[in-house]
């Protein structure tokens, strides 16, 4: 129990915490409710035609700005098309954005961690100082420094996102492979006579990456905004390729006539975002335990 006290010649109060069987279970069915989300959020990425048989690009004048009912679960848009097709179809795109972002940014922080813990003195030096000046920038500045350079596009976008979180991951792999450099059984393989290269592929490497492939998990969902964000200003997928962040930037202009537009694909990205982060801290919580 919880005690805060009370303002002079007042009594304080007394809070009870919840209880710890309510926590276990709070912990224990969230990433149920986590993959309950996110499940059918990947069926509609991989084979969006079990859930709809519409175009998400065929337009109808005739039925634009209908709003939510029965033949159009979402509505649809200015142009008349299906919300909930052009939502189911934009999963595809979206989560693309995000997994090959982090999937980007992850091997280049795995390469420049190494490089930084293993390199010797210089390498650390050079590394770090690139990774410091890219950390005291806003992530989202940085890809937007990047597009300007390498232009609108997809891939770039990608790319640009990719270069802004790599330098936090460089700093976790640095960090992991110093502490496992020096461990034990490290220094025994190197007693044995084990050359450099089996060292770093067969002990430092798989030990290092451990905590950062749990990471990842939760910074995909940073990544998934971040590339819905570019999207949002014009940057990524192009009109009429369905896609939430597009979608969204679409439906700011009828926010007053037609809040639907926005709305759904926004609850989509906040949906995944959420359902990734339970199931990463979560998945980082049973690794943690685990780490003797």
């Amino acid at each position: 129990m919880t005690v805060i006290p009370g303002l002079p010649g007042l009594p304080g109060r007394a809070l009870a915490r919840p209880p710890a069987r309510s926590r276990f279970a709070v912990r224990r069915w969230s990433p149920v409710a986590a993959w309950a989300v996110l499940v059918p959020i990947l069926v509609a990425a991989v084979v969006p035609e079990a859930l709809t048989a519409s175009s998400p690009i065929t337009i109808d004048p005739v039925n634009a700005l209908l709003p939510p009912g029965g033949e159009h679960w979402f509505g649809t848009d200015q142009l008349g098309r299906d919300l909930f097709t052009r939502v189911v179809h934009g999963a595809l795109p979206s989560l693309l954005l995000g997994l090959g972002a982090t999937c980007l940014a992850v091997a280049g922080g795995a390469v420049f961690g190494l490089a930084a813990a293993l390199g010797g003195r210089v390498a650390d030096q050079a590394v770090m100082r690139v990774a410091d000046i890219l950390l005291s920038l806003p992530q989202l500045l940085v890809a937007l420094l990047v597009i300007t350079v390498l232009g609108g596009g997809t891939a770039n976008v990608v790319l640009a996102i990719a270069i802004a979180f790599t330098p936090g991951y460089a700093r976790i792999v640095r960090a992991e492979a110093l502490v496992v450099r020096r461990s034990g059984y490290v220094e025994a393989a190197r007693g044995l006579g084990l050359r450099r290269s089996t060292l770093v592929a067969r002990h430092i490497l798989p030990n290092a990456l451990g905590p950062l492939l749990v990471l990842a998990t939760v910074g995909f969902g940073t990544a998934l905004i971040a590339g819905s964000g570019l999207s949002f200003l014009g940057f990524g997928t192009q009109p009429p390729a369905p896609e939430w962040g597009a979608m969204l930037s679409e439906g700011r202009d009828f926010l007053e006539t037609a809040w639907w537009i926005g709305v759904f694909p926004g609850a989509a990205i906040t949906a995944t975002v959420i359902a990734v982060n339970v199931i990463g801290r979560s998945a980082q919580r049973r690794f943690t335990r685990r780490t003797p």
